[in-house]
């Protein structure tokens, strides 16, 4: 390549068009799970990735642990246990149906996984005889020992099994293209799914998908507080392309969202703010439970659930009396986690005891085994570990029986973050869904990252199976496909293709754009939220969607991509400010803090959609799943009969 010439074949404007019984939309690991799940229900499946779908997406470099495994042979906690906890861990304000999907199909969907090829059990016993390992299964736990809900799994190998799983199912792969819209009945907003468009992120050739079911597979937003220019590609802790751009989707074409008005303070981002995850000798979650020791080699007592000093190693992998079980240290617990320990405290409170900056993470002092699983494994499978953590340290000299790793803050973060730095991490807003994990469009179903309240890798593993067969069984259904609207697509056509025939001269670039976004929400949507600074933040971003969108520019297709990006980043922004307008008083468990609010904390989840413009607002209870188990086994009785069969 000389020079700034395109490498690839210039097809802008030209028009593929393809269908599907199934078509799905992202290639991550909900997206993977759910093409593969409908081919098997003899579907024909198109599966949309705008990378490639053999790494593609949030968990496509790796995981170190599975969390719903409720039903593996050496677990001791049900499915409703696990569920009550984590409903109750956060005073209802969760997913109860994707959730309890998760709990019960979790163990089902790593089974499925392992027969694709994927590593689930120390198959090579090199591990055999140590605590957390089971000899008859070979299966490896982690966190609780006790409970074994949690399994230590090698997660690096995962997405290029599901990838060759779903090509030798069948299903056709469309690689390096990004979808911009839904196509709706009728081009109407809030009408059934029939399909989608895209664009080739190398050639520039728009794609138009038609479909009876089509699945929303696509990842969270990010991006919309934290952005730094200088570092585009370390702006969040999901991978750059990971922008939330079928939130936006769902959004234009009237779908409808819930608690879209939670953001946490910012935990994880290396945009110059913070050291890569996993770095750092995080304590809480992938280091669990290495020491931290202060700079004199003084190490900081580690505590239970209920403040008690731990005195050995064994005892911080063991529940404590009255806790039937925990997930990670402390994140999330049965019951609550009710103080903080030592280990968790502000550097601030640390240092008034004696302790001196700066902390270390300490393995030497851990059992061999649990060392060795600690960096050999945990820091390695863990999404973008095993290159950038693992080797790099390694090959620079790193050895955790003799060297210590500095911590850049304790428990579990990496950075101190300003109040108004947020992101939508830990259960944030998505899609709503019923028991179909169907969106109020019909033929629209959800799986994975684009569903409220989203988790874990097990999360999206076991919806997107489970909208798979949802999905291809709603297409069996479906006498023939629908003819997309024509001005739909036209008015699509013209709104992806602009940029590169704007005037480079007047226009904003994407990193331009995405910056001025994310200045705008921090000053607007911060930590506090009140109506004048929401309808601030309204305006000025009405004001970026008619005067800078118009005039952005790109050079070229992989430009646009990064440009179409931001325009969704844009509307996500919107999204939030309308939802975080429609709810009226602080809720805790949603880190909302309303400084203008009507006093009392509200019981229901607040539901936002757009149809023509005006956003509609809906109360919703929290307990609207009603009795899980039931409601389930309602609408599951042919996956349960064959589960049955198959046992």
């Amino acid at each position: 390549m000389e020079g700034s010439q395109w490498p690839y074949e210039n097809r802008s404007g030209q028009v593929q068009s393809m269908e599907a019984d199934v078509l799905v939309l992202g290639g991550g690991v909900a997206g993977c799970m759910a093409a593969y799940s409908a081919a098997r229900q003899g579907k024909k499946v198109l599966l949309v990735e705008k990378g490639a779908a053999k790494r593609s997406g949030a968990g496509g470099s790796g995981c170190d642990h599975w969390e719903s495994a409720a039903t593996n042979p050496c677990s001791t906690v049900s499915p409703e246990e696990l569920l009550k906890a984590m409903m109750d861990d956060n005073d209802g304000y969760n997913n109860a149906i994707s959730h309890y999907i998760e709990c019960r199909e979790g163990w089902d969907a790593l089974l499925d996984i392992e027969r694709m090829g994927g590593k689930i059990r120390d198959t090579e016993d090199e591990f055999k005889g140590a605590a957390f390992r089971d000899d008859e299964t070979k299966l490896m736990f982690a966190y609780d020992y006790k409970s074994r809900i949690t399994l230590r799994i090698w997660g690096t190998t995962f997405k290029p099994a599901m990838e060759a799983a779903c090509r030798k199912a069948g299903v056709q792969v469309v690689d390096r293209v990004m979808a911009t819209s839904l196509l709706t009945e009728d081009g109407r907003a809030g009408a059934r799914c029939i399909g989608a468009t895209g664009v080739h992120t190398r050639t520039g050739e728009f794609y138009v998908f038609r479909a009876k079911a089509v699945i929303m597979a696509m990842s969270r937003p990010a991006r919309v507080w934290l952005f730094s220019s200088g570092h585009p590609g370390l702006c969040e802790f999901r991978p750059l392309q990971c922008a939330g751009d079928g939130h936006a989707m769902g959004w234009r074409a009237g779908a409808e969202f819930n608690m879209m008005e939670k953001s946490v303070r910012a935990e994880f981002s290396a945009a110059g703010r913070s050291f890569p995850p996993y770095s750092t000798g995080n304590n809480h979650n992938t280091w669990y439970a290495a020491s931290l020791i202060d700079a004199t080699g003084r190490e900081i007592p580690y505590a239970d659930r209920d403040g008690r000093i731990l005195k050995d190693v064994a005892s911080r992998y063991q529940p404590v009396e009255g806790q039937d079980f925990f997930l990670k240290g402390g994140a999330i617990t049965q019951a609550k986690y009710e103080i903080e320990g030592p280990e968790t405290l502000p550097y601030e409170e640390l240092q008034k005891q004696g302790y001196k900056l700066p902390f270390y993470a300490d393995l030497s002092n851990l059992p061999e085994l649990e060392r060795k699983v600690i960096w050999g494994m945990m820091v390695g499978q863990e999404g973008k570990t095993q290159v950038p953590v693992y080797r790099h340290f390694t090959e620079a000299g790193f050895d955790p029986e003799r060297h210590v790793l500095q911590c850049y803050g304790v428990g579990w973060t990496s950075a101190e973050f300003l109040p108004q730095e947020r992101q939508l991490f830990g259960l944030p807003g998505g899609f709503m869904n019923d028991w179909d994990l169907m969106t109020n469009l019909p033929g629209l179903f959800v799986a994975g990252d684009a569903l409220f309240a989203s988790d874990c890798y097990g999360h999206a593993a076991a919806t997107g199976s489970y909208a798979g067969r949802k999905a291809a069984a709603y297409a069996g259904k479906q006498a023939a496909f629908i003819e997309p609207c024509g001005d739909q697509i036209e008015q699509e056509k013209r709104r992806v293709y602009a940029p590169l025939t704007a005037d480079p001269a007047q226009g904003a670039s994407w990193k331009e754009l995405n910056e001025a976004i994310a200045k705008a929400m921090q000053n607007y949507c911060g930590e506090q939220k009140r109506d004048e600074l929401l309808l601030s933040g309204v305006e000025l971003l009405e004001r970026y969607e008619r005067e800078i969108v118009p005039k952005a520019y790109a050079a070229n297709p992989h430009e646009l991509t990064r440009l179409l990006e931001v325009f969704d980043i844009l509307t996500v922004a919107q999204v939030i400010l309308q939802a975080c307008l429609a709810r009226r008083q602080s809720c805790g468990k949603l880190e909302f803090v309303r400084s203008d609010g009507d006093g009392a904390e509200p019981a229901p989840f607040i539901c936002i959609r757009q149809e023509g413009g005006k956003v509609f607002r809906r109360e919703v209870p929290l307990d609207y799943a009603g009795d899980v188990k039931a409601n389930y086994e309602k609408h599951n009785r042919d996956y349960i009969e064959e589960k049955g069969a198959a046992v």
